[in-house]
């Protein structure tokens, strides 16, 4: 494999795979920020992502949270190798509900073969922000070769 890739090329590299992730779009989702190992993902409140006591469903939360921190993996990869999930674990803090979710992916270790990353998920409403969700995930390196795209 190659170098890891520079800040900006590595942000432009996050961007344009996130474009591309259709589930993404379908749930309203945007990146807010790429650093090296650390991403950020923000979910606006929608009436379409509820489970029925009017939460925020687990599933958009774990969905964004996976998305982060597989970015993040991403981020310090070099420019021929992506990564897949290969596992993670989420647990539930607090009931999802506000103005919109912010999930932040960082990279714990990058390995040859695995990233291991850790997330939280925030609620953000009036200025305020509650720890929703904590995520631990390990993403497998791929390299680009094998036909993935990043």
């Amino acid at each position: 494999m190659s170098d890891a890739l520079n800040e900006r090329d590595a942000e432009a590299r996050v961007r344009d795979s996130f474009a591309r992730q259709t589930i993404m779009t379908t749930i309203g989702a945007s990146v807010q920020s790429v650093r090296k190992g650390e991403v950020e993902i923000l979910l606006p409140f929608s009436d379409n992502i509820l489970q029925q006591h009017g939460f925020i469903h687990a599933g958009a939360v774990a969905t964004i949270a996976d998305s982060a921190c597989g970015y993040a993996a991403l981020s310090v990869m070099p420019a021929d190798a992506a990564v897949l999930t290969t596992e993670f674990k989420i647990h539930l803090l607090s009931p999802a509900k506000g103005e919109r979710l912010r999930a932040v992916g960082r990279v714990v270790r990058a390995g040859k073969k695995l990233v291991i990353t850790s997330g939280d998920v925030f609620a953000d409403e009036g200025g305020t922000s509650k720890h929703v969700a904590l995520i631990t995930a390990t993403m497998m390196v791929v390299e680009t070769a094998t036909g993935l795209r990043n």
